[in-house]
C-alpha cells in the first residue's frame, strides 16, 4: 500500500524520514505537491498543505487521508466526502502545549510582568504594582474538546471558576471532574474576566465573536485566541483593546503570516505569538507517534480513531 507524506521544509525531514522508514518501509516523503499524478492510498499532510479538490483529482487511488494536526480547515471536506475518503485527525497530540501556552500568556498580563521588566531595564525599583492573581477570577473557555477540557485540568490548581461554552455540554459527571459551569456563549463573554478560544474553523465558528459579542467583554478582560483568527474579528478587537482596556493574546491570524502593518502589532495590551502555541519538541515526537500509529492501524485493516470523516 503506497503511502505519501507532504510535510513542510522547516520541520526536520531527514530525521523524520529515518523515524518513519523503520515502522513505514516505502513511505515518500515529500515537501511539495508539484506532481501530475500520485497512486497513493494513504496521504499524510499537516495544516501547511491544501488538500482540495485540484490535489484530490491528482491522487486517484486515494482511500485515507491522516492530518498531522488539531485542526483540518486545509482539507476541503466536501471534496473528500464525495470521493468517499477516510480522514482522520491528532486532536490531542499538542493540548499540553496550548494549555500551557494559554496559561502563560495570561500570566504575563495578570502579573504585570512587561511593566515590572520595564520599570528595572529603565533603572527604577517599583513598590507597588497592578499585578493580580488568577485566583477567584472567572475562567471562560470557548470550546471544550481535547485542549479545552486539558486547559481546565491545568487551571484546577490555579482555583479560578471555570464556564465554558461548547454546542455540545458535557455530561454532569465530566463537568464536576473538571470543575467547571456551563454557560450559553454571550453569557460566558458577559461573565469571563479572561476567556480562551479552543473552536475550530467551520462556517459556524468564523467571526464568532465579532464585533457585537466583542462589545460584550468586560473592561480590562483577557482575550486568548490560539484556535484560528477568522474566529475573532480583527478590527472588533483592536477597538475593545484601545477602548475598554482589553487585553489580547494572540497566536493565530486570519491571514499567516499576517499584516505586519496592522495596529494589532502597534498596542501595548496585546501579546503575539506565531502561531506556535502547540509547537513543542514534545508535541511534535507526539504528533509524530500519533500519525504513524493511526496510520498502521489503517495499513493493517483496523478502523482509524479520531475519524473526522468516515
Amino acid at each position: 500500500m503506497r503511502i505519501l507524506a507532504v510535510l513542510p521544509p522547516f520541520l526536520p525531514i531527514e530525521m523524520i524520514r529515518e523515524n518513519v522508514q523503520s515502522i513505514l518501509p516505502g513511505v515518500e516523503i515529500r515537501t511539495d505537491t508539484d506532481f501530475p499524478k500520485d497512486d497513493c492510498a494513504v496521504l499524510i499532510v499537516t495544516t501547511f498543505t491544501r488538500v482540495d479538490s485540484e490535489l484530490l483529482e491528482r491522487l486517484p487511488s486515494l482511500k485515507f487521508i491522516q492530518v498531522a494536526s488539531t485542526g483540518y480547515d486545509n482539507v476541503d471536506l466536501d471534496a473528500v466526502r464525495s470521493r468517499g475518503i477516510l480522514l482522520s485527525n491528532a486532536p490531542s497530540s499538542n493540548k499540553e502545549s496550548v494549555a500551557e501556552h494559554v496559561i502563560g500568556m495570561v500570566l504575563y498580563f495578570l502579573k504585570d510582568f512587561k511593566f515590572l521588566d520595564q520599570e528595572l531595564r529603565n533603572g527604577n525599583w517599583p513598590m507597588l504594582t497592578a499585578s493580580r492573581e488568577l485566583k477567584g477570577k472567572t475562567f471562560g473557555i470557548i470550546g471544550m474538546g481535547a485542549i479545552g477540557r486539558r486547559l481546565a485540568e491545568r487551571l484546577l490548581p490555579f482555583e479560578p471558576g471555570i464556564v465554558y461554552y461548547d454546542p455540545r455540554r458535557l455530561e454532569p459527571a465530566e463537568e464536576s471532574v473538571l470543575g467547571v459551569t456551563y454557560l450559553g456563549l454571550d453569557d460566558l463573554i458577559a461573565a469571563s474576566d479572561i476567556i480562551s478560544i479552543h473552536v475550530p474553523l467551520t462556517e459556524e465558528t468564523r467571526n464568532m465573536l465579532g464585533k457585537e459579542r466583542i462589545a460584550k467583554l468586560k473592561d480590562g478582560a483577557i482575550l486568548i485566541n490560539t484556535a484560528r483568527g477568522e474566529v475573532v474579528d480583527e478590527n472588533a478587537l483592536i477597538q475593545a483593546v484601545k477602548n475598554k482596556g482589553v487585553r489580547a493574546g494572540i497566536d493565530v491570524y486570519s491571514k499567516e503570516p499576517p499584516d505586519f502593518t496592522s495596529e494589532l502589532f502597534k498596542l501595548d495590551g496585546v501579546i503575539l505569538s506565531p502561531h506556535i502555541a502547540g509547537v513543542t519538541v514534545e508535541s511534535q515526537q507526539r504528533f509524530l507517534q500519533e500519525t504513524i500509529s493511526n496510520v498502521l492501524r489503517y495499513v493493517q485493516g483496523v478502523s482509524p480513531i479520531n475519524l473526522v470523516i468516515g
